[in-house]
């Protein structure tokens, strides 16, 4: 684990990291959601959901080493990097000259903002934009979301990451999305997605009422926008997944659906086999 280096000069009074490994990554938690000196995006420009934007990028800092078992020399690929969320606290975790993460997003402005203000401290840290058309995102996006291909070499990546992605795709998208995860994944790599999964009749203590959209396996919480929210039948994903060559590790049940999680959409793990294609 790397020690916390801002983006600006360091902080003169930040606490000495403790010794003891079990304790090391709450205290490198704790200086990403409390450190001033980390990078914040403009307010009014963050575009990648509600919620404290480096609470949650440590939250799920967090989550990757804990659940995704992510390792500061590996490889991360950020599907939907958006403003760099997730890629601001990794800056602290990935080893500088062994670990790299490459991140994609529609959003130019996004990818510019991260560019330009994580690349020139952080240069195994890239961004690149993919004009990919999506009707809130990108709507005059030139690539259909079906014909998506991103371009790397296959086996190019330890861990992927899909944060609240799949919650904006429909079926047929997500589907060419984990079959790219699975060509880019190296043997024994990892790709950690959020997803709003529907099991069955709800229980209605869900936070998001979900209705079936297209006779199919998608369903959508904002009937005017359905990609503002979208759901995937479990069955359907899991399929769909095991088809793209992964397996599932585990599928966490998320508090969005009134119960006590620590995350809130559902998140899968799903791993290239050793012999993997």
């Amino acid at each position: 684990m790397t020690a916390t280096l801002a983006l600006r000069p360091a902080e003169p009074s930040l606490p000495t990291p403790p010794n003891d490994p079990g304790q090391q990554l709450d205290w490198l938690l704790d200086q990403v959601r409390t450190n001033r000196f980390m990078p914040h995006p403009p307010a009014e420009n963050i575009f990648v959901g509600d919620g404290d934007y480096r609470a949650i990028g440590a939250e799920f800092l967090g989550h990757f080493v804990r659940i995704g078992r992510l390792k500061p020399t590996e490889r991360v690929f950020d599907i939907g990097c958006g403003i760099g969320r997730m890629a601001v606290p990794l800056t602290q975790y990935l080893d500088p000259a062994r670990g790299s993460y490459d991140g994609v997003d529609p959003v130019m402005d996004g990818i510019l903002w991260c560019a330009q203000t994580i690349t020139p401290v952080y240069p195994r840290f890239r961004f690149q934009r993919l004009d990919i058309a999506h009707p809130l995102y990108n709507p005059q996006g030139s690539l259909p979301g079906t014909e998506v291909q991103f371009g790397f070499p296959n086996q190019s990546f330890d861990f992927i990451t899909m944060i609240s992605v799949a919650t904006h795709l429909p079926p047929e998208e997500l589907t060419v999305y984990l079959n790219e995860a699975s060509r880019l994944l190296a043997p024994g790599g990892r790709l950690f997605l959020t997803a709003f999964t529907i099991t069955g009749e709800p229980t209605g203590q869900e936070r998001l009422k979900f209705k079936r959209w297209r006779e199919g396996p998608g369903w959508y919480a904002i009937e005017e926008a359905p990609l503002a929210a979208a759901g995937i039948e479990e069955e359907f994903l899991l399929s769909q997944t095991q088809g793209a060559g992964l397996l599932v590790e585990s599928l966490g049940r998320g508090h969005w659906r009134g119960i006590n999680a620590p995350h809130y959409q559902d998140l899968l793990i799903a791993t290239k086999p050793e012999n993997g294609r």
